[in-house]
Protein backbone atom coordinates (compact mmCIF):
# COMPACT_ATOMS: atom_id res chain seq x y z
CA UNK A 1 0.00 0.00 0.00
CA UNK A 2 1.36 3.42 -1.01
CA UNK A 3 1.79 5.82 1.91
CA UNK A 4 0.53 9.43 1.64
CA UNK A 5 3.02 12.09 0.49
CA UNK A 6 4.93 13.51 3.43
CA UNK A 7 3.94 10.62 5.70
CA UNK A 8 7.38 9.03 5.83
CA UNK A 9 8.62 5.54 5.06
CA UNK A 10 9.58 2.24 6.65
CA UNK A 11 12.30 0.08 5.11
CA UNK A 12 14.33 -2.95 6.07
CA UNK A 13 18.06 -2.61 6.77
CA UNK A 14 20.70 -5.10 5.71
CA UNK A 15 22.27 -7.58 8.13
CA UNK A 16 21.07 -9.66 11.05
CA UNK A 17 19.40 -7.15 13.36
CA UNK A 18 17.01 -7.52 16.25
CA UNK A 19 15.05 -4.49 14.96
CA UNK A 20 15.72 -4.35 11.22
CA UNK A 21 12.95 -1.90 10.21
CA UNK A 22 13.73 1.80 10.26
CA UNK A 23 10.94 4.41 10.26
CA UNK A 24 11.91 7.86 9.02
CA UNK A 25 10.41 11.14 7.81
CA UNK A 26 11.61 13.72 5.29
CA UNK A 27 12.60 16.99 6.97
CA UNK A 28 13.98 18.85 3.96
CA UNK A 29 15.90 18.79 0.70
CA UNK A 30 19.51 19.39 -0.34
CA UNK A 31 19.85 21.11 -3.72
CA UNK A 32 23.11 20.82 -5.68
CA UNK A 33 24.52 23.40 -8.08
CA UNK A 34 23.09 21.27 -10.91
CA UNK A 35 19.63 21.65 -9.32
CA UNK A 36 19.50 17.98 -8.32
CA UNK A 37 17.53 17.34 -5.13
CA UNK A 38 18.26 14.79 -2.41
CA UNK A 39 16.08 14.26 0.63
CA UNK A 40 17.09 14.92 4.24
CA UNK A 41 15.72 12.34 6.66
CA UNK A 42 15.04 12.15 10.37
CA UNK A 43 14.90 8.69 11.89
CA UNK A 44 11.92 8.06 14.17
CA UNK A 45 13.10 4.69 15.44
CA UNK A 46 13.95 1.02 14.74
CA UNK A 47 11.39 -1.79 15.00
CA UNK A 48 11.10 -5.57 14.87
CA UNK A 49 8.37 -5.55 12.21
CA UNK A 50 7.28 -3.27 9.41
CA UNK A 51 3.86 -2.94 11.02
CA UNK A 52 5.44 -1.56 14.21
CA UNK A 53 7.32 1.00 12.10
CA UNK A 54 4.13 2.12 10.37
CA UNK A 55 2.40 2.45 13.74
CA UNK A 56 5.31 4.59 14.96
CA UNK A 57 4.92 6.90 11.95
CA UNK A 58 1.19 7.20 12.58
CA UNK A 59 1.79 8.05 16.24
CA UNK A 60 4.44 10.57 15.27
CA UNK A 61 2.05 12.48 13.04
CA UNK A 62 -0.51 12.58 15.86
CA UNK A 63 2.03 13.83 18.42
CA UNK A 64 5.64 14.09 17.23
CA UNK A 65 7.29 13.27 20.53
CA UNK A 66 9.29 10.32 19.27
CA UNK A 67 12.61 12.12 19.44
CA UNK A 68 11.88 15.02 21.79
CA UNK A 69 15.20 14.73 23.58
CA UNK A 70 17.20 14.62 20.35
CA UNK A 71 15.43 17.06 18.02
CA UNK A 72 17.61 19.99 16.97
CA UNK A 73 16.65 23.58 16.20
CA UNK A 74 17.13 22.84 12.50
CA UNK A 75 14.84 19.78 12.61
CA UNK A 76 12.20 21.71 14.53
CA UNK A 77 12.28 24.46 11.90
CA UNK A 78 11.75 21.89 9.12
CA UNK A 79 8.69 20.48 10.90
CA UNK A 80 7.28 23.89 11.81
CA UNK A 81 7.82 25.43 8.36
CA UNK A 82 6.29 22.46 6.55
CA UNK A 83 3.02 23.20 8.35
CA UNK A 84 3.20 26.98 8.66
CA UNK A 85 4.23 27.82 5.09
CA UNK A 86 1.07 26.26 3.71
CA UNK A 87 -0.95 29.01 5.42
CA UNK A 88 0.93 32.14 4.29
CA UNK A 89 1.82 33.95 1.06
CA UNK A 90 5.24 33.65 -0.67
CA UNK A 91 6.36 37.14 0.39
CA UNK A 92 5.82 36.21 4.06
CA UNK A 93 7.64 32.91 3.58
CA UNK A 94 10.71 34.81 2.36
CA UNK A 95 10.67 36.95 5.50
CA UNK A 96 10.74 33.92 7.82
CA UNK A 97 13.32 32.13 5.69
CA UNK A 98 15.58 35.17 5.99
CA UNK A 99 15.16 35.20 9.78
CA UNK A 100 16.03 31.50 9.88
CA UNK A 101 19.01 32.02 7.57
CA UNK A 102 20.58 34.36 10.14
CA UNK A 103 20.03 31.85 12.97
CA UNK A 104 22.71 29.34 11.90
CA UNK A 105 24.31 29.45 15.38
CA UNK A 106 21.26 27.54 16.66
CA UNK A 107 20.96 24.93 13.88
CA UNK A 108 22.83 21.99 15.51
CA UNK A 109 21.69 22.66 19.07
CA UNK A 110 19.15 20.31 20.65
CA UNK A 111 15.90 22.07 21.44
CA UNK A 112 15.91 21.08 25.10
CA UNK A 113 19.49 22.34 25.51
CA UNK A 114 18.77 25.81 24.14
CA UNK A 115 18.45 28.57 26.75
CA UNK A 116 17.51 32.25 26.60
CA UNK A 117 21.18 33.20 26.37
CA UNK A 118 21.54 31.10 23.19
CA UNK A 119 18.58 32.80 21.50
CA UNK A 120 19.82 36.26 22.48
CA UNK A 121 23.35 35.44 21.29
CA UNK A 122 21.97 34.44 17.86
CA UNK A 123 19.91 37.63 17.61
CA UNK A 124 22.53 40.06 18.91
CA UNK A 125 25.32 38.68 16.72
CA UNK A 126 23.34 38.50 13.49
CA UNK A 127 24.78 41.00 11.01
CA UNK A 128 21.39 42.42 10.06
CA UNK A 129 19.25 45.43 10.87
CA UNK A 130 16.97 45.68 13.87
CA UNK A 131 13.77 44.82 11.91
CA UNK A 132 15.23 41.43 10.94
CA UNK A 133 16.35 40.84 14.53
CA UNK A 134 12.79 41.47 15.70
CA UNK A 135 11.57 38.91 13.16
CA UNK A 136 14.16 36.40 14.41
CA UNK A 137 12.65 36.63 17.87
CA UNK A 138 9.16 36.25 16.39
CA UNK A 139 10.30 33.18 14.46
CA UNK A 140 11.64 31.55 17.64
CA UNK A 141 8.37 32.33 19.42
CA UNK A 142 6.31 30.59 16.72
CA UNK A 143 8.65 27.60 16.65
CA UNK A 144 8.41 27.18 20.44
CA UNK A 145 4.62 27.42 20.27
CA UNK A 146 4.65 24.60 17.72
CA UNK A 147 7.00 22.56 19.92
CA UNK A 148 4.80 23.03 23.00
CA UNK A 149 1.68 22.13 21.01
CA UNK A 150 3.31 18.85 19.98
CA UNK A 151 4.77 18.17 23.45
CA UNK A 152 8.39 18.53 22.38
CA UNK A 153 9.09 20.96 25.19
CA UNK A 154 7.16 22.63 28.00
CA UNK A 155 8.66 26.14 28.01
CA UNK A 156 8.84 28.97 25.46
CA UNK A 157 12.24 30.57 26.05
CA UNK A 158 11.65 33.11 23.26
CA UNK A 159 9.20 34.92 25.58
CA UNK A 160 12.08 35.83 27.89
CA UNK A 161 14.36 37.25 25.17
CA UNK A 162 15.12 40.95 25.30
CA UNK A 163 13.28 42.62 22.43
CA UNK A 164 15.75 44.17 19.96
CA UNK A 165 15.48 47.92 19.61
CA UNK A 166 13.94 49.05 16.32
CA UNK A 167 14.73 52.23 14.43
CA UNK A 168 11.19 53.57 14.53
CA UNK A 169 11.87 56.87 12.77
CA UNK A 170 13.94 55.94 9.75
CA UNK A 171 14.42 59.11 7.71
CA UNK A 172 13.20 58.88 4.12
CA UNK A 173 14.99 61.12 1.61
CA UNK A 174 13.13 61.71 -1.67
CA UNK A 175 15.14 61.88 -4.88
CA UNK A 176 15.89 65.43 -5.98
CA UNK A 177 15.04 66.71 -9.46
CA UNK A 178 18.70 66.69 -10.49
CA UNK A 179 19.06 63.09 -9.27
CA UNK A 180 15.96 61.99 -11.22
CA UNK A 181 17.40 63.65 -14.33
CA UNK A 182 20.64 61.76 -13.75
CA UNK A 183 18.69 58.49 -13.63
CA UNK A 184 17.07 59.32 -17.00
CA UNK A 185 20.49 60.07 -18.50
CA UNK A 186 21.65 56.60 -17.39
CA UNK A 187 18.49 54.75 -18.42
CA UNK A 188 20.59 52.08 -20.20
CA UNK A 189 22.22 51.11 -16.89
CA UNK A 190 20.70 47.85 -15.55
CA UNK A 191 17.78 48.36 -13.12
CA UNK A 192 17.66 52.15 -13.47
CA UNK A 193 14.31 51.71 -15.23
CA UNK A 194 12.96 49.88 -12.14
CA UNK A 195 13.86 52.81 -9.92
CA UNK A 196 12.16 55.28 -12.27
CA UNK A 197 9.04 53.10 -12.50
CA UNK A 198 9.04 53.03 -8.69
CA UNK A 199 9.37 56.83 -8.50
CA UNK A 200 6.39 57.41 -10.80
CA UNK A 201 4.11 54.65 -9.46
CA UNK A 202 4.41 54.95 -5.67
CA UNK A 203 4.65 51.19 -5.19
CA UNK A 204 6.42 49.68 -2.22
CA UNK A 205 9.66 47.98 -3.38
CA UNK A 206 8.29 44.54 -2.47
CA UNK A 207 5.10 45.32 -4.42
CA UNK A 208 7.22 46.42 -7.36
CA UNK A 209 9.15 43.15 -7.67
CA UNK A 210 5.98 41.07 -7.34
CA UNK A 211 4.03 42.80 -10.12
CA UNK A 212 2.54 40.13 -12.39
CA UNK A 213 2.22 40.62 -16.13
CA UNK A 214 -1.33 39.31 -16.06
CA UNK A 215 -2.25 42.32 -13.90
CA UNK A 216 -0.84 44.91 -16.30
CA UNK A 217 -2.98 46.53 -19.00
CA UNK A 218 -0.79 48.66 -21.26
CA UNK A 219 -3.75 49.86 -23.34
CA UNK A 220 -5.61 51.19 -20.30
CA UNK A 221 -2.31 52.26 -18.67
CA UNK A 222 -3.03 50.56 -15.35
CA UNK A 223 -1.39 47.99 -13.10
CA UNK A 224 -3.06 46.00 -10.36
CA UNK A 225 -1.03 44.97 -7.33
CA UNK A 226 -0.23 45.76 -3.72
CA UNK A 227 0.48 44.07 -0.42
CA UNK A 228 0.55 44.65 3.33
CA UNK A 229 -2.75 46.30 4.29
CA UNK A 230 -6.43 46.01 3.33
CA UNK A 231 -6.19 49.44 1.72
CA UNK A 232 -3.04 48.46 -0.15
CA UNK A 233 -3.94 45.00 -1.45
CA UNK A 234 -5.04 44.50 -5.05
CA UNK A 235 -5.28 48.21 -5.82
CA UNK A 236 -5.19 49.86 -9.25
CA UNK A 237 -2.09 51.93 -10.00
CA UNK A 238 -2.00 54.24 -13.04
CA UNK A 239 0.93 53.84 -15.41
CA UNK A 240 2.14 57.41 -15.75
CA UNK A 241 2.87 58.39 -19.40
CA UNK A 242 6.45 59.16 -18.41
CA UNK A 243 7.13 55.48 -17.59
CA UNK A 244 4.74 53.80 -20.03
CA UNK A 245 7.53 52.87 -22.45
CA UNK A 246 9.67 51.56 -19.58
CA UNK A 247 6.88 49.24 -18.43
CA UNK A 248 6.20 48.17 -22.03
CA UNK A 249 9.89 47.31 -22.56
CA UNK A 250 9.85 45.11 -19.45
CA UNK A 251 6.58 43.41 -20.37
CA UNK A 252 7.10 39.92 -21.82
CA UNK A 253 4.15 37.54 -21.88
CA UNK A 254 6.34 34.48 -21.32
CA UNK A 255 7.36 35.81 -17.90
CA UNK A 256 5.14 35.56 -14.84
CA UNK A 257 6.31 38.89 -13.44
CA UNK A 258 7.21 42.22 -14.94
CA UNK A 259 10.69 42.19 -13.40
CA UNK A 260 12.94 39.14 -13.60
CA UNK A 261 16.60 38.41 -12.97
CA UNK A 262 19.11 38.05 -15.80
CA UNK A 263 18.70 34.27 -15.59
CA UNK A 264 14.92 34.57 -15.98
CA UNK A 265 14.11 33.75 -12.34
CA UNK A 266 11.76 35.82 -10.22
CA UNK A 267 13.32 38.81 -8.53
CA UNK A 268 13.02 39.18 -4.76
CA UNK A 269 13.15 42.26 -2.55
CA UNK A 270 16.69 41.31 -1.48
CA UNK A 271 17.93 40.97 -5.06
CA UNK A 272 16.33 44.30 -5.99
CA UNK A 273 17.92 45.96 -2.94
CA UNK A 274 21.34 44.72 -4.03
CA UNK A 275 20.87 46.08 -7.55
CA UNK A 276 19.50 49.35 -6.14
CA UNK A 277 22.63 49.81 -4.01
CA UNK A 278 24.86 49.18 -7.06
CA UNK A 279 23.06 51.89 -9.03
CA UNK A 280 23.33 54.33 -6.13
CA UNK A 281 27.07 53.67 -5.79
CA UNK A 282 27.73 54.09 -9.53
CA UNK A 283 25.74 57.32 -9.76
CA UNK A 284 27.02 58.76 -6.48
CA UNK A 285 23.66 58.88 -4.72
CA UNK A 286 22.67 57.99 -1.16
CA UNK A 287 19.17 56.52 -1.09
CA UNK A 288 17.30 53.46 0.12
CA UNK A 289 14.74 51.52 -1.96
CA UNK A 290 11.75 53.01 -0.08
CA UNK A 291 12.92 56.55 -0.95
CA UNK A 292 11.51 56.06 -4.47
CA UNK A 293 7.98 55.57 -3.07
CA UNK A 294 8.37 58.67 -0.91
CA UNK A 295 9.57 60.60 -3.97
CA UNK A 296 6.26 59.80 -5.68
CA UNK A 297 4.28 61.05 -2.69
CA UNK A 298 6.40 64.24 -2.48
CA UNK A 299 6.01 64.96 -6.21
CA UNK A 300 2.25 64.28 -6.05
CA UNK A 301 1.89 66.84 -3.26
CA UNK A 302 4.12 69.31 -5.09
CA UNK A 303 1.88 69.17 -8.16
CA UNK A 304 -1.27 69.38 -6.00
CA UNK A 305 -2.64 65.91 -6.74
CA UNK A 306 -5.86 65.31 -4.78
CA UNK A 307 -4.84 63.93 -1.36
CA UNK A 308 -7.40 61.11 -1.47
CA UNK A 309 -6.20 60.03 -4.91
CA UNK A 310 -2.68 59.85 -3.50
CA UNK A 311 -3.93 57.57 -0.72
CA UNK A 312 -5.80 55.36 -3.18
CA UNK A 313 -2.75 54.96 -5.41
CA UNK A 314 -0.17 54.32 -2.68
CA UNK A 315 -2.50 52.14 -0.59
CA UNK A 316 -2.97 54.30 2.51
CA UNK A 317 -6.15 53.98 4.55
CA UNK A 318 -8.77 56.69 4.04
CA UNK A 319 -10.30 57.59 7.41
CA UNK A 320 -12.62 60.34 6.17
CA UNK A 321 -16.06 58.66 6.16
CA UNK A 322 -17.53 60.97 3.50
CA UNK A 323 -14.62 60.36 1.16
CA UNK A 324 -14.38 56.63 1.88
CA UNK A 325 -18.09 55.82 1.62
CA UNK A 326 -19.82 58.41 -0.51
CA UNK A 327 -17.21 59.65 -2.98
CA UNK A 328 -16.68 57.36 -5.97
CA UNK A 329 -13.85 58.21 -8.34
CA UNK A 330 -13.53 56.73 -11.79
CA UNK A 331 -10.24 55.43 -13.11
CA UNK A 332 -10.22 58.38 -15.50
CA UNK A 333 -10.44 60.74 -12.52
CA UNK A 334 -7.50 59.01 -10.83
CA UNK A 335 -5.40 58.94 -14.02
CA UNK A 336 -6.12 62.65 -14.63
CA UNK A 337 -4.86 63.55 -11.15
CA UNK A 338 -1.71 61.45 -11.44
CA UNK A 339 -0.93 62.98 -14.87
CA UNK A 340 -0.46 66.30 -13.07
CA UNK A 341 2.96 65.00 -11.98
CA UNK A 342 5.64 66.28 -14.35
CA UNK A 343 9.03 64.85 -15.23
Amino acid sequence: MRLPNGFGSVHKLNGNRRKPYRARITIGWNVTKDNNKTQQYQTIGYYATKQEGLMALANFHKTPTCFNNEITFEQLYQLWSKEHYQKIVPSSIRIWKAAYHHSSYLYPKKLNDIKVSDLEFAINNAKVGSPTKVRMKSLYHMMYQYAIKHEMTDKNYAVYCETPKVETHMRRVPFGEEEIERLWKHIDMPFVDMILINIYSGLRPRELVELKNENIDLKKSIMRGGLKTDAGKNRVIPIHPIIHSLVANRYHVQNERLFVKDNGGNMTYDSYSRQFRKVMEKLGMKHRPHDARHTFISKAKKYKVDEYVIKLVVGHKITDITENVYTHRTQQDINREIHKIKK
